[in-house]
């Protein structure tokens, strides 16, 4: 039988600007099925069903989304869906939504989560986060996931592991040493060779109680706000969202996990995907001659190591490439991206000069 004080807080307000233009403002891509059968947010909130108890299951979200959130999952109960203020950042965000679930259960122990990654065994998925969950009820551990690194990736973070935690649990745990923002190519290649770095998952479990102590130590604005909340202080709605605008706009990463001394990581051995670019995605397409990857019949010669998407598939038009590497070609009812492969990170930047009908 599940804990009934284990929750989950699903973080879902991203607008998943990098892949456009697929991905927008009114349908992120937590909100696609891109190569799946489900969405990227169904299949989290499913992952967690052998853990969490449904009720306690949170989707902490921005106003724009409620609807979408309610459209792919209807079952999904709509008392369940939090909407932060405004956009402050990881930090701030889980702060306001580790308070109101504070507020229901004081006692709770939270799995704080993407709604837009790939985890294909839920099974050890589960057992790691139960484990998590043990270590939580112990001492005022904050808990972060690591991915055994696969390639020298320059967007992840990274985790250094120190010494290993005693315990019986199946799933071994180890003191974080340090977090390292996105390295360049060579740092990441020093990393993998050193063997005691993970990548940084972006998943934490905690409990309440030590998610409180630890912000009461490393970050008092947070920590001053975060109680305002549980217990109920703010006299409106608009008064905490006036003091939540205030609020500095930080990770979460480096407003609390980078301070405490109480950090610790376990590090998954199952497969894990954020699909944070085109370049991750294109690993779910069929895999074509020369290394070019596409989920249409397209025509190449001198052709090697491309991407192409078309989401207009009831009207396709058919892509023909001649001496061109590295690229990526996507298409939508109303608009072509063509992209160096190697620059795929800059889409977000680029979808800032746009104009706003096609954000």
């Amino acid at each position: 039988m599940m804990d009934s004080n284990n929750y989950a807080l699903i973080l879902s307000g991203g607008a998943g600007a990098r892949f456009w233009p697929v991905s927008r403002k009114a349908k992120p891509k937590q909100f696609l099925s891109l190569f799946f059968e489900k969405t990227l947010l169904e299949q989290t909130i499913e992952r967690l069903k052998g853990v969490v108890p449904c009720e306690n299951i949170y989707i902490l979200t921005n106003p724009t989304q409620v609807e979408q959130i309610l459209a792919v999952a209807p079952e999904f109960n709509s008392s369940n869906i939090l909407v932060e203020p405004s956009k402050r950042d990881t930090a701030p965000a889980i702060s306001y939504g580790m308070a109101k679930i504070a507020q229901i259960n004081s006692e709770a122990k939270v799995v704080v989560l993407p709604s837009d990654q790939l985890i294909d065994n839920h099974q050890a998925f589960n057992s790691l986060i139960q484990d998590a969950f043990s270590l939580a009820e112990q001492d005022d551990y904050l808990i972060t996931l690591g991915v055994k690194p696969t390639w020298a990736c320059s967007s992840y973070g990274y985790i250094e592991r120190g010494e290993a935690l005693k315990s019986e649990l199946q799933n071994q745990a180890y003191q974080v040493l340090r977090f390292r923002e996105k390295p360049a190519t060579e740092l990441a290649e020093k990393f993998i060779k050193l063997g005691r770095f993970s990548w940084n998952a972006g998943i934490f479990v905690w409990s309440v109680a030590g998610f409180r102590a630890n912000l009461n130590q490393h970050a008092p604005e947070l920590a001053e706000f975060f109680e305002a909340v549980m217990s109920h202080k703010f006299s409106s709605e608009s008064d905490c969202a006036i003091k939540f605008e205030e609020l500095e706009a930080l990770s979460i990463d480096y407003a609390l996990m980078e301070r405490s001394a109480k950090v610790l990581v376990i590090e998954v051995d199952f497969s894990w995907d954020d699909i944070g670019s085109w370049i991750s995605a294109a690993e779910y397409l069929p895999l074509l001659n020369d290394n070019n990857r596409s989920n249409q019949n397209i025509t190449t010669l001198d052709a090697r190591g491309n991407i192409v998407f078309d989401s207009v598939l009831d009207q396709p038009k058919h892509v023909a490439l001649l001496g061109v590497d590295d690229l990526v070609v996507v298409r939508t009812p109303d608009a072509l991206l063509v992209a160096n492969k190697h620059q795929v990170e800059q889409i977000k930047k680029l979808v800032e000069l746009l104009p706003s009908n096609l954000i």
